[in-house]
């Protein structure tokens, strides 16, 4: 099957922010497009917006005002559900209630025809459950658009356990023809996007919640040496943290407790506070008026050294020394562990050990971690942590050094694998799960992670990146330092790097 034509009728169930931008998404493609709610004069408000919001893109040259006029003339308010009879396709865009939901599905199916695809927008309610009420359950699909709708390229296209493939296929290849980005996975929590993204926050608020940095910092760090858009913290906030906590205590929930989706007290409190983040002008940060941003944790200028001693293969970090080389220091290469040796302190890529476990297992007092970045020469920021047993002077050699490279730095408690490091392999290791049960393609994953929630990398494009024996060895020694389930390797992951295998072939 091929998409549907710009001649078949689409229907929007609910006109709020999401169901009226997915109206003027399907109208931008060219369908008809028929607007209902429920609510007395919603309807009309939402294609009131759709009008103001396509007369913006016309200010701005995006359309010119004919084309405007001719979107809006597309879009026709409903005042009953039986207008809906001649839709080929009904998105439901309401309340993510459940029974609600139910009824709903119940009276179009009712309305209309037997070919008419019926597809909900929710983003966490089993597209198997809702379809459970219809006569025919086969009818039914996930179509999740993520907010701003006319904006977001994503769409999950969600199959329930009755949604035939070639049913799945059309709605992709619709989505597509509305000029989206769409992704097929099965009916699991989270589908792709809320169950992956879990770690991002999770161990963000871990390492807060460990004393590792302040919240600035842990943010700069991961923006700054991770290329995220936004830290944890900053973006929980924007999102809003009744929101964030509820899809995390739902995923949590729907896997039976499974404490990789462990809740975290930090956003519990801020949650109980009332402190929701942006829009209560509270949450990690203050946003009242004249409140000033925190700013990260950054070390004084310290002298760089002139000479290193680059042993062994540095893996992701190997731009280190040609990095080194251009800020003129005399550089030589030996074999070795993978560490870079400043005649004076050691300095290791983070494998998920303390700095301090690392240097009583090699005898090198004077050692100091550090952090992985996305791209060196485009990183500004850099996190590190030494040993208990290092000097202040061996310290101040290893911030030099990175100083020197035009990195700040910030120097966190001794902690585990660090923030990038530690977030890239929760969310490579989630993100492979969800390939070893079935859920998704790792290319789809990839391309719901950079087109949903604007990743600069794809977890398992990072993880081939970063080396998946690396990787593996970083959630090992954190399963094995914490103790806890929460940090178990993927099989699928396990096996790949024993097959010596890729995410994508």
């Amino acid at each position: 099957m091929a998409a549907l034509p710009t001649t078949a009728i689409v229907g929007i169930v609910g006109a709020g922010a999401m169901g009226s931008g997915i109206a003027q998404v399907a109208a931008q493609a060219g369908h008809p497009v028929l607007l209902f709610d429920a609510f007395d004069g919603a309807a009309e408000r939402g294609k009131a917006g759709i009008v103001a919001a396509l007369a913006k893109l016309a200010a701005k040259g995006k359309l010119d005002a004919e084309q405007a006029a001719a979107i809006a003339d597309r879009i026709s308010v409903c005042g009953s559900l039986e207008q809906l009879a001649p839709c080929a396709l009904v998105v439901e865009a309401i309340v993510e209630k459940p029974d609600v939901k139910h009824e709903l599905f119940k009276a179009l199916e009712a309305v209309t025809g037997a070919d008419c695809i019926l597809a909900s927008n929710t983003s966490s309610l089993s597209l198997t459950a809702l379809a459970s009420v219809l006569k025919n359950p086969a009818r039914m699909v996930g179509m999740h658009f993520f907010n701003p709708a006319p904006v977001m390229a994503l769409v999950e296209v969600v199959k329930g356990l009755a949604t035939p493939d070639d049913l799945a296929r059309t709605i992709a290849d619709t989505a597509t023809a509305w000029g989206k980005a769409p992704v097929l996975c099965k009916s699991t929590p989270g589908f792709i996007v809320n169950r992956v993204a879990r770690p991002f926050y999770a161990e963000g608020m871990r390492l807060a919640q460990e004393g590792a940095a302040d919240i600035a910092t842990i943010d700069a760090v991961i923006r700054e040496a991770g290329q995220f858009r936004m830290g944890p913290f900053e973006l929980t906030d924007m999102i809003g943290h009744d929101v964030n906590f509820a899809v995390t205590r739902s995923v949590h929930a729907a896997y039976f407790n499974d404490p990789r989706f462990l809740p975290n007290l930090l956003q519990q409190d801020l949650v109980e506070a009332g402190w929701l983040g942006k829009k209560t002008g509270r949450g990690f940060y203050d946003y009242a008026d004249g409140a000033e941003k925190p700013q990260p944790a950054t070390a004084a200028p310290c002298q760089a050294p002139t000479a290193l001693d680059v042993l062994g293969d540095l893996g992701p970090a190997s731009a280190l020394a040609d990095l080194a080389a251009k800020a003129g220091m005399t550089l030589a290469r030996m074999g070795g562990a993978g560490m870079i040796d400043l005649h004076g302190v050691t300095l290791m890529l983070t494998d998920g050990r303390t700095a301090s476990e690392v240097a009583a297992v090699t005898g090198i007092g004077d050692l100091v971690v550090f952090d992985l970045a996305l791209d060196w020469c485009a990183a500004k920021r850099i996190a590190i942590a030494p040993a208990g047993q290092c000097s202040a002077i061996a310290l101040q050699r290893a911030v030099g050094f990175f100083q020197a490279l035009g990195l700040s730095v910030s120097i966190f408690a001794d902690v585990p694998g660090l923030a990038v490091m530690r977030t890239i392999a929760m969310l490579a290791n989630e993100a492979a799960d969800t390939v070893y049960q079935g859920v998704a393609s790792a290319g789809d994953i990839d391309l719901a992670m950079t087109k949903g929630v604007n990743y600069p990398l794809g977890p398992l494009a990072w993880a081939e990146r970063v080396g998946l024996a690396r990787l593996l060895t970083v959630l090992d020694n954190l399963a094995r330092t914490y103790g806890e389930d929460r940090y178990r390797a993927s099989a699928h992951l396990r096996r790949l790097v024993f097959a010596k295998g890729r995410f994508h072939d």
